[in-house]
């Protein structure tokens, strides 16, 4: 035996899980072996004395090479260098500043992406957040999320206006079912071409969808309708046009599946793929010059989860709902610790406030709080009457009560002062229309909802909107026993990294098994690890 052996299962194991040192396994006469010695391909590797470790009976000689591997090739290496990314790793954006500007910063520091979580603050509000993270990440990666807004477009025009004044030259475009007015306005401003006649767009968007559908409208251009719409408004110039008519909406594009909030609750193994093959069709039928790329959200919350996501083709993933329970994400101590003791079947839908009368749903937190399913009684009063007033007094008594702990006028009055403030023109709107009047009120409740979590506000707790998928379940479960278990201790950065490393051992493990040698499960066994361990394995 010598001196470069390794003979106990325990140093094996770190060897194996040592992604920046390559490791070669024999398996021979029936006895897995290891080389403590990175073989020379260029020679016969079974010259060199092999090291049993696992004794297995009735096997044929197998071997087994894995080379040293690095995070960021898990993805796409040029979604990485076009955005400025160490690893190909994003946060998504959780509305109402869930996803931080602490969190952004923490991220965009580690040489990865969050998207500011904008949608649910005023223009005023963002852009203290836009002047913060300017001054604190400088030329680092981060951006803003973008929401289609179908009942207020005038505040998805301001937010346009906002992002194009302050140069944020990158949103994640969520909850979208075509391409607006807006949205292609803030893709194509400044659009010109450099000095070697190349098309530059200066603002980029990367496009969160469910449906394939949608998907396509972000992979091809502009609509022409609208190109033409903004250059009768003098907003861009004809030759503007002609140049955008060549560029995608969105370069890149992420398939969300079963995710928290708005979601479609689409599986991520059929979701993927037929993205990809999607992106593969609109790429030869445009031939842009850049290639359109795909990533995966939703499920993303386990080693295994996100090394699926990266075998499966995506250029990057997305995470959320995990990191709702991290110490940076903008919500209250009660609900991180609610979601660090959620189960994957405590989840359930309920109505949306921002898209109430369209009946779209979203992905809550159902344990410990009773939201979903007063926010279901509400939709469902809200399609059988036609105003407030056509409601039984019993049915009201319970809603001011029980759900609201006020008047349907005091809701009103403080809706209205909302409206005066926000958009005057919906005030005007119900006044004329009952129907209109109640969802607004109803509207109150489901907005109200999600602040009195982020605000911890204990006598509300009942009624807490947590956006959340079975994601949440998930890595609790990969987290239990270990110091990622208990919510104090988990921030983004760290969760971050355990799921990128986990990703790599996965894809390890995987080519290691798929050349014929069998590793037992405690050799297999992904634990959470601090980012100081995992440094020491990956740098």
């Amino acid at each position: 035996m010598t001196q470069s052996q390794i003979v106990d299962p325990a140093s094996v194991k770190s060897r194996i899980f040592q992604l920046n040192r390559p490791v070669y396994l024999i398996e021979n006469a029936g006895i897995p072996q290891v080389s403590a010695d990175c073989p020379d391909l260029f020679h016969d590797v079974h010259d060199r004395e092999p090291i049993p470790i696992i004794p297995t009976e009735d096997r044929r000689a197998q071997s087994a090479y894995a080379p040293a591997f690095e995070l960021r090739n898990l993805g796409d290496a040029g979604f990485c260098d076009d955005y400025g990314l160490t690893y190909p790793y994003l946060v998504g954006a959780m509305a109402n500043g869930i996803t931080s500007s602490r969190m952004t910063e923490a991220i965009g520091k580690s040489g990865m992406l969050a998207f500011f979580g904008s949608a649910g603050l005023s223009p005023h509000e963002i852009e203290g957040v836009i002047d913060y993270l300017s001054a604190r990440l400088s030329k680092r990666p981060y951006g803003f999320n973008l929401i289609h807004s179908p009942d207020e477009p005038q505040l998805e025009a301001r937010t346009v206006d906002l992002y194009l004044r302050k140069d944020v030259r990158l949103v994640s475009a969520s909850a979208y079912l075509n391409i607006t007015r807006s949205l292609a306005r803030y893709r194509i401003q400044n659009i010109h071409r450099d000095e070697k006649g190349r098309i530059v767009a200066p603002n980029r968007i990367i496009a969160k969808v469910s449906r394939a559908e949608v998907a396509a409208y972000f992979f091809s251009p502009p609509p022409d309708r609208l190109l033409q719409n903004l250059v009768a408004h003098g907003e861009i110039t004809s030759e503007q046009a002609q140049l955008a008519s060549q560029i995608p909406m969105a370069q890149d594009l992420t398939a969300e599946a079963d995710s928290g909030g708005h979601t479609d609750n689409r599986p991520a193994l059929a979701l993927l793929p037929t993205i990809i093959a999607l992106r593969d069709r609109m790429q030869a039928k445009y031939n842009y010059s850049q290639p359109l790329r795909v990533g995966i959200a939703g499920g993303i919350a386990t080693p295994i989860a996100a090394g699926a996501g990266f075998a499966m083709g995506a250029a990057y993933i997305l995470t959320g709902s995990v990191n709702q329970a991290c110490v940076e994400a903008g919500t209250s101590e009660t609900v991180r610790q609610m979601l660090a003791e959620t189960k994957q079947a405590d989840v359930t839908m309920a109505p949306a406030a921002d898209m109430f009368e369209m009946g779209v749903k979203v992905q809550v937190l159902k344990r410990g709080t009773m939201f979903a399913m007063r926010g279901t009684k509400l939709y469902e009063i809200y399609r059988k009457y036609d105003s407030v007033n056509r409601i039984p007094t019993t049915e009201r008594d319970m809603i001011e009560k029980k759900i609201f702990h006020r008047s349907f006028d005091e809701v009103w009055r403080q809706t209205s002062r909302y409206f005066q403030e926000r958009d005057v023109s919906r005030i005007h709107k119900a006044e004329k229309n009952p129907k209109y009047k109640m969802a607004l009120i109803f509207r109150w409740y489901l907005g109200q909802a999600s602040h009195w979590a982020n605000r911890g506000e204990a006598s509300r707790k009942i009624d807490y909107q947590i956006w959340c998928g079975p994601a949440m379940g998930a890595f609790n479960e990969w987290t239990r026993g270990s110091f990622l278990e208990k919510a104090e201790n988990r921030d983004v950065v760290t969760v971050a990294m355990n799921l990128l490393y986990g990703a790599g051992l996965t894809q390890r493990l995987q080519l290691i098994r798929s050349q014929g040698v069998q590793l037992p499960p405690e050799m297999r066994r992904i634990k959470p690890l601090p980012i100081s361990e995992i440094k020491k394995r990956i740098a």
